[in-house]
């Protein structure tokens, strides 16, 4: 299990739950997502995260690495066939991203977009927009608040007959909770070790299977960017 905390928060499951409805968001059809915080100069100075012998792909490996999970999961997990890395990412003198993003597509014709920077203020957002629906998220990673969490829903907006207002806005969805997501994680690894350890259970596929997804997303990002921005092909 890689240390991916949202994904054990109760507001996932209950956004999921929102994205599979076929009568309220339909088919899913874009993505689009972003995690930025602008680092200290100590931070963008020292931490391993910024060292291209430690931590080499910077904000890719760090920020992108929540959006493109972010992206998986929304599409089920389903790897898209290219990606392409969006120009000028800003490195630093150690050639370590600072700053990036790129565009997924699918077979399908769903399409995907992320952008993770250490240079730009706080933000964790989720877009999601279905044939009949839209998801926003304004704080997945980590929430505003701890025993708390939220959620906009959408389904079939429109306008007024003057079009100067929206005919329905979305809705809140507030998940509570009594202990934090990253709690729930290690739970939930405890569990799986006891599994193994006292039931005799076999390894669980889904948490490394997800991962290894994430991270093929990533190179393909990272290839694209040094092959000067060209397309590359998801290879699973």
């Amino acid at each position: 299990m890689d240390g991916t905390m949202w994904m054990h928060h109760p507001r996932t499951a209950s956004m999921r739950e929102f994205l599979s409805d076929a009568q309220r968001f339909g088919q899913l059809r874009s993505i689009h997502t972003h995690f930025t915080f602008a680092a200290d100069a100590d931070f963008l100075e020292n931490d391993i995260r910024v060292k291209p012998d430690l931590d080499a792909l910077g904000s890719l490996g760090d920020e992108g690495w929540y959006c493109v999970r972010a992206i998986l999961w929304a599409a089920n997990y389903e790897l898209p066939k290219t990606v392409t890395a969006s120009r000028n990412p800003e490195l630093n003198q150690a050639g370590v991203i600072l700053s990036c993003g790129a565009s997924l597509q699918w077979e399908d014709g769903k399409v995907a977009t992320f952008h993770c920077s250490f240079l730009t203020n706080l933000t964790m957002d989720i877009t999601a927009v279905g044939t009949k629906g839209t998801l926003h998220v304004h704080d997945f990673i980590i929430p505003y608040e701890e025993k708390e969490a939220s959620f906009y829903a959408a389904t079939e907006s429109g306008f007024d007959d003057l079009v100067t207002k929206w005919s329905s806005q979305p809705s809140k969805h507030v998940i509570k909770t009594d202990i934090p997501q990253e709690a729930r994680m290690v739970s939930e690894f405890a569990r799986l070790v006891a599994d193994i350890k006292f039931k005799n259970s076999k390894p669980e596929k889904k948490w490394p299977t997800i991962s290894r997804k994430t991270q093929l997303v990533l190179d393909a990002v990272q290839a694209s960017i040094e092959r000067g921005f060209e397309p590359v092909q998801i290879q699973e």
